[in-house]
């Protein structure tokens, strides 16, 4: 009887552990809508794992330098990347300005493509050709 007695407790706590864990199954499966996503970066990555978008805060550069001798700013950064892992579209802004870039042919070494650049200095717009021919256009 109380071998019985113990069975049925056993029987009866087993079927609750149950109970539990099937209704949290059905709790996790619910989609909910997160109101806000912090975070210091963001990749994307495709089926075989290779980084395909990318936003990214670079802090200063103190290493490398910009055309006026000046460290580069803290920048945030957001990258396309295309199957070969060369970015196609870059946006890039900064306390300087802000620069845009639209790369073409990426299986080529020889890059072509337009560059937006607003920044302190001034504007411009840069076109570039497969065969290397610039043109730069500022107002």
């Amino acid at each position: 009887m109380r071998i019985q007695r113990i069975a049925i407790a056993l029987t009866v706590i087993n079927l609750l552990i149950l109970i539990t864990a099937m209704s949290r199954i059905g709790s996790a499966a619910t989609t909910q809508t997160v109101p806000m996503l912090r975070g210091r970066g963001l990749e994307i990555v495709d089926d075989r794992g290779k980084v395909r978008a990318q936003i990214i805060v670079l802090p200063v550069d103190t290493a490398a330098k910009t055309a006026r001798g000046q460290n580069y700013p803290e920048t945030v950064l957001f990258r396309l990347i295309d199957p070969n892992g060369r970015p196609g579209v870059k946006i890039g802004t900064s306390v300087d300005g802000s620069g845009m870039s639209l790369a073409g042919d990426s299986e080529r070494r020889d890059w072509n493509g337009v560059q937006i650049l607003a920044e302190s200095a001034g504007t411009s717009v840069k076109l570039t050709n497969k065969n290397g021919r610039k043109q730069i256009i500022t107002p």
